[in-house]
Order: C-alpha cells, then structure tokens, then sequence
C-alpha cells in the first residue's frame, strides 16, 4: 500500500521525525528524565454541528460524506441529549457529526492540516495561542468545508455553504507550554504572540 504523500514529508517522515528530533528536544528543554512522559500526538477529533439537521434530514448525509473524504474515516452522529422547544429540537434528534482519528489517520491529518490547509486560509498570519486548554490540547475552528482539497467548490453540495467544523488535536501535554512546544515542533504555524 502506497504511503499518503501530504504536503513536504510523509507520514512515515513525521513520525520518524517525532521519534529521532521532536522527543529528544521536547525532552531535553523541559528536564523529562523518562522518555515515556514526553508530550505526544494522541488524537484529533473533529466536531461538525450540521445545519440545519431538522429541517432537512438528507444535510446530515451528505455533510457525512464530505467529512469522511476529507478524513479517510466513516463518522459518528451525534444526537441531541434534550429537547428545546425555541429550537424545534427533540432529545434524540441528529444533530451533527464527530470523527476521532488515531494512527495514521491522525498524522496524515495533520500533516495536510498544517501543509496544505492553513496555508490555503485567505490572509492567513498563523494560527491564535489562545485556543489552547490548560493541558496543552488545542482546538481549531474552521468556517467552511471549502478549504478542504478534497471538496471540490464547483460541484460543492449547497447545504455545504457556511458549514463550519472544529478540530481538537488532543496531546500527552501535562501543560499549555508543552502542547504548544510540541505542535510547534510539528510544524504548526502560530502567531508570533506569547501564550
């Protein structure tokens, strides 16, 4: 099976790449004496409310299709756990999408995350220090499937338009200082801010 070439390296680059250089550096700047501690990747999942899911039932089908081309991964719906009456919501009601991406579905998708996508953002500066939790996960959120290379905008499905996703690259961090450290490490492209 061929390996998936996503922007520079590939994902058996990366990982070598966290094993040989990102590990003994992390390791080093932050005086971990066990090598087993060391911030690591651990997932990514990713969390699309879908519009307008109750009004009309086949946008949770075809925002299902596009997140598993853009994932490499079959979804998971994700139900509404109450009723809202001002939302014409009922418990049970399918509301959205979430995937979570272990393995080499995860460094493949960050590896065109930090490659291909963020670059593609319009008048793109890097990415905000802020969306870090205190454990050193870091969440993202994105306004529009579009930016995706696997959606095609000429033949993108209406119920596409406007759709947003949220992605929360989950690490081994103890704090925001590590997780920041590691991603960094990885390539991600932050602002020039402190944390």
């Amino acid at each position: 099976m061929q390996k998936m070439q996503t922007g520079n390296i590939n994902t058996a680059d990366l990982r070598k790449k966290i094993r040989e250089e990102v590990s003994l550096k992390l390791q080093k700047d932050f005086g971990i004496k066990n090598p087993m501690v060391v911030p690591m990747l651990s997932k990514i999942v990713i969390n699309v409310g879908v519009k307008n899911a109750t009004v009309d039932k086949k946008n949770i089908g075809v925002v299902s299709n596009a997140l598993s081309a853009i994932t490499g991964q079959k979804p998971k719906v994700t139900k509404a756990r109450k009723s809202i009456a001002s939302f014409k919501l009922r418990e049970g009601d399918k509301i959205g999408l979430m995937v979570t991406l272990r393995g080499k579905r995860m460094y493949d998708f960050f590896e065109k995350l930090v490659n291909i996508v963020l670059p593609r953002l319009r008048d793109f500066h890097g990415v905000k220090l802020t969306s870090f939790d205190e454990k050193g996960n870091y969440t993202l959120g994105f306004t529009e499937f579009s930016i995706f290379p696997e959606i095609d905008i000429g033949k993108m499905d209406p119920s596409l338009i406007g759709q947003g996703m949220e992605v929360s690259i989950a690490t081994t961090a103890k704090k925001k200082e590590e997780g920041f450290e590691l991603l960094s490490a990885l390539g991600t492209p932050f602002r020039k801010d402190r944390i």
